[in-house]
């Protein structure tokens, strides 16, 4: 059995080598987020505002996505002491993505862009390490 000892201890600290996580994902779609909702507001057309609905509630639900995987893949333990308020700013950020699916209103997506902004700039924060 002791043939089957890895020579070679490595460690991460995420699932796979750095470069496959980025708060980018999750900021594009915010920002179509917003985009679709400032469209809603300037078109009074119903079939127009229907559509714009549709596809503003898919990204906000790409956002989430996007959030919770990085939320739960790459940041971890010394991430969360490092930044205590992490655990919050991702709650909050989430919550705020939920709330633009029941928002037309474009003030919305800005606090969801910028909760994405403070995510972002922890992110690369830790990437310096």
């Amino acid at each position: 059995m002791a043939s089957l000892k890895p020579t070679t201890v490595v460690s991460a600290h995420c699932d796979l080598p750095c470069g496959v996580y980025d708060p980018a994902q999750a900021r594009i779609e915010a920002e179509s987020v917003k985009a679709v909702q400032e469209k809603y507001q300037g078109n009074e057309d119903p079939t127009f505002r229907s559509r714009a609905i549709g596809i503003k509630e898919q990204r906000a639900e790409l956002v989430k996505h996007h959030l919770d995987v990085l939320w739960t893949d790459y940041f971890k333990p010394p991430h969360f002491e490092k930044y205590p308020d992490l655990h919050t700013l991702f709650n909050t950020t989430i919550k705020q993505a939920s709330a633009c699916k029941q928002s037309n209103d474009p003030a919305d997506g800005q606090k969801l862009l910028d909760g994405i902004a403070k995510i972002d700039a922890i992110f690369w924060e830790t990437k310096k390490t």
